[in-house]
């Protein structure tokens, strides 16, 4: 089974999910380093050369010709279920798993965070967090069509099997 994770930057969707592969003995996948390699630069330098419209057909083309083994933990990135027909495409193709946050939760990751995300530049703080509230309510739409839902504060393998396995049952 592929099982694709879905949610805002930030929600733990790698490494949730490289933790989560180990215990199922599954390969990862982090999709945006799958682009990477395929467009040879990293997604901020994608982006500043040939902006979103252009990055947004690239991951869904690259998400779609992706040969992802039988049994796998992908991460997508943040804005990949919104585009196009990701979202219904992953749901064709495996389970979907969105790792949901709130906005204020999410604000105090990635202002801690190592990694510098080029669209969150200058935001800290009350700014940050509305910036982020405003991006969720456009993309809740989307990732509310994953197949579960998980709260992502305190999200494990061991929290998360259960639900797994009662998904599995269905």
């Amino acid at each position: 089974m592929i099982i694709f994770l879905v949610g805002f930057m930030g929600c733990g969707k790698t490494t949730f999910g490289k933790r989560l592969a180990n215990k199922l003995s599954y390969a990862f996948v982090d999709l945006d380093k799958v682009i990477e390699a395929e467009v040879g630069m990293s997604i901020p330098q994608y982006f500043a050369e040939f902006g979103e419209e252009s990055f947004r057909i690239k991951e869904s083309e690259i998400l779609k010709n992706t040969r992802f083994s039988d049994n796998a933990v992908v991460a997508t990135g943040g804005g990949a279920p919104c585009f196009f027909d990701n979202m219904d495409w992953m749901n064709n193709k495996g389970l979907t798993v969105y790792i949901s946050l709130s906005a204020k939760g999410l604000a105090r990751r990635l202002e801690t965070a190592s990694e510098e995300r080029p669209v969150l530049r200058g935001l800290k703080g009350l700014q940050l967090e509305e910036f982020i509230a405003s991006k969720l309510s456009e993309r809740d739409p989307y990732y509310s069509k994953a197949a579960l839902i998980v709260e992502g504060i305190n999200i494990s393998p061991e929290s998360f099997m259960p639900i797994f396995e009662d998904y599995q049952r269905r």
